[in-house]
């Protein structure tokens, strides 16, 4: 439908968008952000509608107004408001204060906030007071009507079942399984004990299982997980914890759930370590501006400079490259490679 002009779609870092929903409910019309500087968000054009000849943007998308604070470059982004906010929560009172299931918070509270009129499915209704004031996660002011949802199943889309004893599985064959494990063993040597630390999705979780002795990490997900740990035993199995891979997790001991918006606040904020992506975003000569946004650009162009230690992988061509660099230089990047590729040291 959008390649044939039928479908309207504006491409939006998942940070960003989380922002638009948060600042649009907030009343706040626009705000300014990193992310996205140097890339075709900033530079506009990207075809929101394509015309009848499948060619031309009939819509193209706006350049971004940029500024510069504190000598970095920012980009202005316009808040999100909608005219109805659909909202998927564990329980609500007959007041209509809601409650949230652990990682199942996600995108629904700056979504529920940005919609004029907010309508809640819940698994059950509870008399008012049978939530704890502290545990409210959606205040009843934002909700306009709740709905008690029968039949409730929740698919699991990648169970991921944690076997004791069982090795670690690299994907892939012969030399591209090689290459992707020097690449994982390679890019855990930049892990210090003590870092936190956001994984992309693919080959990048598979870091932790290869961690210097004596390092101990604290694992974000970007969906609103603070604290990740193993796969879960079968028993141990839940849909409500999955992380932003779609896989289920399981969390440490001192853990914490939250929002998409909190997520990347913490992202874009700087209480960052260490990011590491796969390759999906990058390749050996630098950032690849085409392809739709991801996580990835909140994790580079959002967390300020001092913060940003950035892990580059790209398997297929059998190189393990890691850089620490300015996350505002997007274009033209170019990143440092092992001496020997053959090589996991540091």
């Amino acid at each position: 439908q959008y390649l044939s002009g039928e479908l309207e779609v504006e491409l939006c870092p998942p940070g960003t968008l989380a922002e638009k929903c948060r600042a649009g409910g907030a009343g706040i019309p626009a705000f300014f952000t990193a992310t996205g500087v140097g890339t075709l968000i900033e530079q506009g054009g990207f075809p929101i509608k394509i015309g009848a000849d499948g060619v031309t943007a009939e819509i193209p998308s706006k350049p971004r107004e940029k500024r510069s604070y504190n000598g970095r470059d920012y980009i202005l982004e316009e808040s999100i408001t909608g005219d109805f906010a659909l909202i998927k929560a564990w329980r609500a009172d007959e007041l209509g204060n809601v409650q949230f299931r652990k990682s199942a918070r996600n995108f629904n509270e700056p979504m529920a906030k940005a919609g004029r009129t907010c309508i809640v499915e819940v698994e059950e209704i509870v008399p008012v007071g049978s939530i704890d004031p502290d545990q409210v996660h959606l205040p009843a002011v934002y909700v306009d009507k709740v709905i008690k949802g029968s039949d409730y199943k929740k698919p699991i889309e990648f169970r991921t079942i944690h076997t004791p004893g069982e090795p670690v599985v690299i994907p892939g064959k012969g030399d591209s399984r090689a290459g992707r494990e020097r690449m994982v063993r390679r890019a855990a040597k930049e892990i210090k004990d003590g870092d936190y630390v956001n994984l992309g999705i693919g080959i990048p979780t598979l870091i932790p299982n290869f961690l210097d002795e004596g390092v101990d990490i604290v694992l974000q997900s970007e969906n609103g997980i603070l604290g990740l740990d193993r796969f879960p035993l079968e028993e141990e199995v839940d849909a409500d914890l999955i992380n932003a891979g779609k896989q289920i997790v399981t969390t440490r001991p001192g853990s914490s759930f939250f929002g998409s918006d909190e997520s990347f606040a913490m992202i874009r904020g700087g209480h960052w370590d260490v990011s590491i992506l796969d390759d999906g975003r990058f390749s050996t000569r630098g950032w690849v501006p085409g392809g739709s946004p991801s996580p990835g650009l909140d994790m580079i162009g959002g967390s300020p400079i001092e913060a940003s230690s950035l892990g580059l992988a790209h398997p297929d061509a059998l190189v393990t490259a890691v850089a620490s660099f300015d996350p505002a230089m997007l274009l033209g990047m170019v990143t440092e490679a092992a001496p020997d590729p053959e090589s996991v040291e540091a």
